[in-house]
């Protein structure tokens, strides 16, 4: 348990169950609150916290013992010694039965009511004086007659100054009280609870780690920050596989452990270390020592476990980590052989119990984990064969070949940090190509893209004389880094290196990745004469990759190839495809880019939702596999979606979630000041707008994010066009690439930007928008070719044209309602009111006008819910929830709750 001491330390994360505690010690009437969890979850640090807060209160505690479990009323004894002189206040029965339960005698079934209004009226004495404060730690260890009487007591205690705090390890020892199941700690709550624990904190990526080794457990985290070395702490060495055994959270498993029939316990190691899927393992191995699964009633009545009829299962995260960590290393391999040889068991299971009691090196245990890591389709099971594995293989180099494997299928799987904990296990000397590109890999995708770029050259070096499809794809990793960082002036070097690798007779694959490479070396030159048909040869051998689930990595390259080459539809296709493949062969880490490509292409498509729900798709899977560059390029990406529809406040909280962790000239870093030029721009800020555009990239200089500069191109000139700016060079090499394009859509902005940079007036400016409107998809365009109606009809109405300019105004703003762009019909109806046209105003929908809390609590409103049981849904408190739906009515010009939930319809 946890004890008083980390109180601090322990309530990281536990604000809900200190503001239920201040409530009801602020109450006038009585009450009681039980909180559970599993050991080191902090319960005994919330009963200290209440002592604490309970100001001047008497103070009464107690401990259920598991020595005591069979005595009945020893926990009601050791609570109620310090008070027992008021018992002589109590009727003659009620003093009799209490002093005969409380010195060891039994208490009659029927009168276990009147024991319990005795106890009250105990307490009730204790509190005439002052408020009175019971803590009782553990209830559910102690003997199960004081855990009924306490919980009949708590059910009793409205209109007495008396507040009861339980905790347990169990749900319910206790029935009728509220209760909080203590939660393990979230990420960022782990993070603050390590570096409160040890300074200066753990570099971001080894919090996460230890986050996730603690499985949120706050005495499980200390534990760690306490036997960690400094290494360890900083990530320069690998951290241990659990948290420390001899540490305060083992000793409390030993304890419970000790505490159960050595069949039992011997029923729950194996138990903890059979991972299989079928539990008929488990009970071969039981019945092969005459064991039996009824062994484990005492284990799953202590709450260490449950069974069912799919086997067993632990409900606390690290239960079945800490069991094995503490038990004896004898019971430890006994119970690793008899689930070797159970019948059934499958072969990568069997393997792995084998090599568990290997002593030391064993090359032939070696080979045989390596092949079942290579047949089974269970990525984790691979992990630990290749790992165990490359620790009992005697050749170095070929150890390292096997971890660097391991780690690559952690990789591949969503899990950096174990890829990165599986390569700080190699020797100091192992390096080369495949380590440098995984480490590369990472980098661009996790920690650092800048320092991705030599990390990726060095592994193309390397693995160049003997394997030419890794090399080529570390050159393209790198060319990503470069353009994700903004020095595409360095994709030269990149596009070189991959002419000098490309062969003839090459496999498709490996020729999709020679020629994207040369390909988009070319096209940031600006050379579209030779890049264009390049790419466009990429694109059809992404095309033609055969089989059902093609190598994602390849299909990426096409999908951006085709962005590159503006052939939307297509580039769609190939990214689809390519998270159909990353999710059909587990490669998760490739599969927020995949998910990024998407959403650009349905951004260029006009599918705007359906490009918000892509991107934040990729959001959750980035955040999930730790990848914080990828979840910061959907989050610029969701910036720029919202601002392009005017959702200003969707916009900026896209921004301030990226904050100041993207490093100035990034891609993320490009695409946040995108979307504020964007909306500079929408609230007439021309000048800032087109300066904030304009600094995106250096034309000329291949400094800066071109890319994300040439897609944002429309935006500038249009601010710039306002205050009769020319932005000339940015203009020519968005004109020069739309041209060099087959995309009716790319050529048409171009068009309007020609428009608006064209004499006000004139036939030129009209020409130029005829000609967008001629180009623009009415399929696939719908939003572009709104905007351009838009701005036609304003070019129209400022010429004094506004007969003309009302026909296009018109079906802009008809167009923008459709779409549910607002803010942009809004400003298409003020046009045509200036035009002399008679419109109404559009009612501005809630999701533009509440905060994403604002808006889930109004849903919930409206779904019949009522506001505490809307504060028990959201963890928030009811004046919270009360303060939320004032601002909701107010914003939303609604009286009753009957009114929203009928907007809301």
């Amino acid at each position: 348990m946890v004890t008083a001491s980390t109180v601090q330390i322990a309530l990281r994360g536990r604000a809900d169950e200190c503001a239920a505690i201040r409530r009801l010690l602020e109450q006038a009437d009585g009450g009681a609150l039980l909180c559970h969890g599993p050991p080191g979850s902090g319960r005994s640090a919330l009963l200290a916290y209440a002592r604490r807060e309970g100001g001047d209160r008497a103070v009464l505690t107690g401990a259920g013992l598991a020595d005591e479990a069979a005595l009945p009323y020893a926990g009601l004894h050791r609570l109620l010694d310090p008070v027992l002189d008021a018992a002589r206040a109590l009727p003659t029965r009620q003093r009799r039965l209490l002093r005969r339960a409380l010195t060891g005698g039994e208490c009659p079934s029927d009168q276990r009511l009147a024991l319990a209004a005795a106890v009250r009226s105990v307490l009730a004495a204790t509190a005439r004086d002052r408020p009175l404060l019971c803590t009782v730690d553990d209830v559910d260890l102690g003997d199960r007659q004081t855990a009924w009487t306490l919980a009949v007591v708590a059910r009793r205690l409205r209109r007495l100054p008396v507040t009861l705090l339980l905790t347990a390890g169990v749900p319910a020892p206790v029935d009728g009280i509220p209760a909080h199941r203590l939660r393990p700690l979230d990420p960022h709550q782990c993070r603050a609870l390590l570096a409160d624990r040890r300074d200066p904190p753990p570099p971001a990526r080894v919090a996460a780690a230890l986050a996730a080794l603690g499985g949120g457990n706050p005495q499980a985290l200390t534990d760690l920050a306490e036997a960690l070395t400094p290494a360890q702490w900083q990530g320069e060495e690998p951290l241990p596989d659990a948290p420390p055994a001899d540490g305060a959270l083992g000793a409390a498993y030993r304890a419970r452990l000790d505490r159960l029939p050595a069949s039992t316990r011997r029923m729950v190691l194996l138990a903890a270390l059979d991972t299989d899927d079928d539990p008929r393992t488990l009970v071969h191995a039981a019945r092969s020592v005459g064991l039996t699964v009824d062994a484990l009633a005492p284990a799953e009545a202590a709450g260490l476990l449950r069974t069912g009829p799919a086997g067993v299962t632990f409900p606390h995260p690290l239960a079945r980590t800490m069991i094995e960590a503490v038990a004896p290393l004898a019971e430890l391999r006994a119970a690793h052989l008899l689930l070797a040889g159970a019948h059934g068991i499958g072969p990568l299971r069997r393997t792995l119990h084998r090599a568990a009691v290997a002593d030391g090196p064993d090359p032939a245990l070696a080979a045989e984990l390596e092949a079942v890591a290579e047949r089974t389709t269970e990525r984790a099971g691979a992990i630990a064969a290749l790992r165990r594995a490359a620790e009992l293989t005697v050749e170095p180099a070929r150890a390292a070949e096997r971890m660097v494997a391991a780690a690559r299928h952690a990789w591949a799987g969503g899990d950096p940090a174990q890829a990165r904990d599986l390569l700080r296990r190699l020797p100091t000397a192992a390096a080369g190509g495949p380590v440098d590109l995984l480490r590369g890999d990472i980098q661009l995708r996790c920690e650092a893209p800048g320092a991705a770029v030599a990390t990726l050259l060095a592994a193309a070096d390397a693995l160049a004389p003997t394997d030419r499809r890794q090399a080529l794809l570390a050159l393209v990793r790198a060319g990503e880094a470069i353009c994700v960082t903004g020095d595409h002036y360095r994709y030269a070097e990149v596009a070189r290196r991959a002419e000098a690798l490309r062969g003839t007779g090459d496999p498709p694959d490996v020729e999709l990745l020679a020629t994207f490479a040369t390909g988009v070396g070319a096209t940031l030159r600006g050379d579209h004469a030779w890049g264009g048909p390049a790419l466009r040869r990429v694109v059809v051998l992404g095309g033609r990759l055969a089989g059902p689930a093609p190598g994602p990595a390849a299909l990426v390259c096409a999908a951006a190839a085709g962005l590159l080459v503006a052939v939307d539809g297509a580039a769609h296709h190939l990214a689809g495809r390519a998270v159909a493949s990353a999710r059909a062969r587990g490669e998760l880490s490739l599969l927020p880019r995949a998910l990024e490509l998407r959403a650009v292409a349905e951004y260029w498509l006009g599918r705007h939702e359906l490009a918000a729900e892509t991107a934040r798709e990729g959001l959750r899977v980035a955040r999930s596999t730790g990848q914080d560059a990828g979840a910061q390029v959907h989050l610029g990406i969701l910036a720029v979606l919202a601002a392009v529809r005017a959702d200003r406040a969707t916009a900026l909280a896209r921004i301030a979630e990226i904050g100041d962790r993207a490093a100035p000239g990034s891609r993320p870093d490009a695409y946040a000041r995108w979307a504020l030029g964007v909306l500079d721009l929408v609230d007439g800020r021309h000048a800032d707008a087109a300066a904030r555009l304009a600094a995106l990239a250096r034309v000329g200089t291949g400094r800066g994010q071109v890319l994300v500069q040439v897609m944002a191109t429309p935006y500038l000139v249009e601010a710039a066009a306002h205050d009769g700016g020319r932005p000339t060079a940015a203009l020519a090499v968005f004109d020069h690439w739309a041209s060099s394009t087959a995309s009716p859509s790319r050529r048409a902005l171009a068009a309007r930007c020609r428009a608006l940079l064209a004499p006000r007036g004139g036939a030129e400016a009209e020409r130029e928008f005829r000609t967008a409107l001629r180009l623009h998809p009415a399929d696939t365009d719908r939003f572009e070719r709104a905007r351009t109606e838009l701005l036609f009809g304003c070019e129209l109405r400022r010429s004094r044209r506004p007969r003309d300019a009302r026909a296009h105004l018109h079906r802009a703003r008809e167009a923008f309602l459709l779409l549910g762009a607002t803010v942009w019909g809004e400003r298409a109806g003020e046009e045509l009111r200036a035009a002399g046209e008679s419109v109404g105003a559009v009612r501005r929908p809630p999701e533009l006008l509440l905060t994403g809390q604002q808006l889930h609590i109004a849903r919930l409103v409206a779904e019949g819910a009522t506001n505490r049981e809307i504060a028990v849904r959201m963890s928030l408190s009811i004046r919270t929830v009360d303060h939320h739906l004032r601002n909701v009515f107010h914003r939303l010009g609604v009286r009753s709750r009957t009114e929203l939930a009928r907007l809301l319809a």
